[in-house]
């Protein structure tokens, strides 16, 4: 079975020994493997990075290329040797260009699944399952009260509530993922009209599209004011809900889409009249489900609820084990 002989946890995060790389690192080093592009897993400033294409695309457009000195790509699917150990991406379903890493060395195969989701989601591949001796898994949701409703009902819920107010809606959504995947679920839905989007997800929308997602017909929300928004969907970056900035729509619906908005207390403490829980990350159900279907011999839970799972592996009779990793956020 898999040993610290050749994955070892380290300050700087899950290190291969033989392969001589991290596995997205929380501090810069030789050589990493990011798994996707938010920021506490993709930092700047290491020598080499590997990453799917659509990940780099992202680190570059957000850091610029300089940031690191030698980039390399592997699309999902596909496997590369990196000093004995085989390396294949396998889509983490989590945002564009996720994956997981799955290792290969000594005749033992490791899964680290990064952040990942199980349900449908239009703008990127959906979770694909391998069977392992060891899977490293997140636990964002890793708590049994977490059973996030399907997307259609919430953003039911946001159209419903745009119908009956007159007012705009101000929907509070992360700029990488979130914010793309809500823009396309309302098209799926039949929702054609224009969306408003603040500044700061502007570009990453573009890039988007620029990898074959149409979002539609997109505006600035700042071509605005407190008429013309009325009955408009605007989407802003979380911080910007009780910015200044707002004001200039006058009367508005405060939404945020998010796992978190199950917690009543999180909706309150930002003023949010609309939760929406839409999450990228996978709920309790889809966590025992997808170590279901891998069948490890051997579980080690990282950032997130990671007593719980632990408890409940071990319980169905895993071999299980928390990492306590830490620099990771609960960015959802």
């Amino acid at each position: 079975m898999v040993t610290k002989e050749w994955l070892n946890l380290t300050p700087q995060g899950l290190y291969c020994i033989p392969g001589k790389f991290y596995i997205d690192p929380v501090d810069k080093v030789e050589s990493a493997i990011i798994t996707h592009a938010h920021s506490d897993h993709a930092l700047p400033g290491h020598h080499k990075i590997l990453a799917s294409p659509e990940t780099i695309a992202i680190m570059q457009l957000r850091y610029g290329k300089e940031s690191t000195l030698h980039w390399q790509s592997l699309s999902c699917f596909n496997s590369i040797v990196i000093n004995q150990v085989k390396l294949t991406f396998l889509p983490a379903g989590h945002v564009l260009g996720s994956v997981q890493v799955v290792l290969e060395y000594a005749h033992n195969r490791i899964t680290i699944s990064g952040d990942y989701k199980r349900r449908f989601d239009p703008t990127c591949l959906p979770f694909a399952t391998l069977p392992c001796d060891l899977f490293v898994t997140e636990a964002t949701f890793g708590l049994p009260i977490f059973k996030h409703p399907p997307i259609e009902n919430e953003l039911k819920k946001l159209l419903d509530s745009l119908a009956t107010f007159s007012t705009c809606h101000l929907v509070g959504a992360y700029p990488l993922g979130k914010c793309q995947r809500l823009i396309k679920s309302l098209r799926v839905l039949g929702y054609d009209e224009p969306i408003y989007l603040h500044g700061a997800l502007v570009k990453l929308c573009q890039l988007y599209e620029s990898f074959g997602i149409s979002l539609g017909e997109l505006r600035l929300a700042s071509t605005l004011d407190a008429k013309s928004s009325a009955g408009k969907i605007i989407l802003c970056p979380p911080a910007a809900l009780n910015d200044r900035w707002t004001r200039r729509f006058g009367s508005l619906v405060k939404a945020f889409a998010s796992g978190w908005m199950q917690i009543r207390a999180r909706a309150k403490q930002k003023s949010v009249e609309l939760p929406l829980i839409i999450s990228d990350h996978a709920d309790w159900p889809e966590l025992l489900t997808t170590i279901e279907d891998i069948q490890p011999e051997e579980i080690w839970v990282t950032h997130g609820q990671e007593e719980a799972l632990v408890y409940q592996a071990l319980k169905e009779g895993y071999k299980a084990r928390p990492l306590h990793l830490m620099g990771y956020e609960d960015e959802d």
